[in-house]
């Protein structure tokens, strides 16, 4: 908390009316708010750059792997790490076998820097920024679960685009919610335990369809 609030503190009072008196040009009496929300995304890319790879990504591991055992998931968890005996899901997280949540890239924040100018077109362009930011936001909410799926890129991007509105819908949500101030850690881990459940039901999506092909092959077979 006190890392967001610094950041955020920060940002406003040294880019704040920087960035307001230039939209004023664009986006006239809006410019005080686009500017707000500007900076707002600004400080959370910042907080989440640190946070998610140097204070709390672990956690955001153990939570997603977490949930999918809480989902009974857990052939699909110990692809990637030891799974202990009990009840606790929590306490049944051993020592990770694969390395944990890809980092923020260059790529990334690149891509992000790329899209800020939309911010000077008045609304729709703060509307346009914020849904190619969750076009994005998205897919990386399922890093892990493709991780443990051992997918490789062209899997990866096959299920992607076999799920698009609903990632892109989960990412705007996702990126909006985080960047309401102090609260983007806290949002960071339901955002985590959502992406977690809908992993977990994707999976049985998928045990429940390669269980009954192999059924309707046989009963085909029978009826031939």
């Amino acid at each position: 908390m006190t890392l967001g609030l610094g950041i955020t503190t920060f940002m406003f009072v040294f880019t704040y009316l920087p960035q307001a008196a230039v939209m004023a040009f664009t986006n006239g009496p809006l410019a005080a708010i686009t500017a707000g929300l500007l900076v707002l995304s600004e400080s959370s890319t910042l907080f989440t750059i640190l946070s998610k790879n140097f204070l709390i990504d672990d956690a955001l591991v153990d939570t997603f792997d977490g949930v999918l055992l809480s989902k009974n998931t857990t052939d699909l968890v110990s692809e990637g790490r030891q799974v202990k005996a009990g009840g606790d899901p929590i306490a049944k997280l051993g020592k990770l076998v694969k390395s944990p949540l890809a980092k923020f890239t260059p790529k990334a924040i690149i891509r992000y820097v790329m899209y800020l100018p939309l911010n000077f077109i008045p609304v729709i362009g703060t509307v346009i920024f914020v849904l190619l930011q969750g076009k994005k936001t998205g897919p990386v909410a399922h890093t892990r679960y493709f991780q443990l799926k051992r997918w490789n890129k062209d899997q990866q991007e096959k299920h992607i685009e076999q799920y698009r509105g609903a990632y892109t819908g989960f990412g705007v949500v996702a990126v909006l919610l985080e960047l309401v101030p102090l609260a983007s850690i806290f949002f960071a881990f339901t955002n985590t335990v959502g992406a977690a459940l809908w992993a977990a039901d994707i999976e049985k999506q998928h045990i429940t369809k390669e269980g009954t092909a192999p059924r309707l092959r046989e009963q085909a077979k029978q009826a031939e």
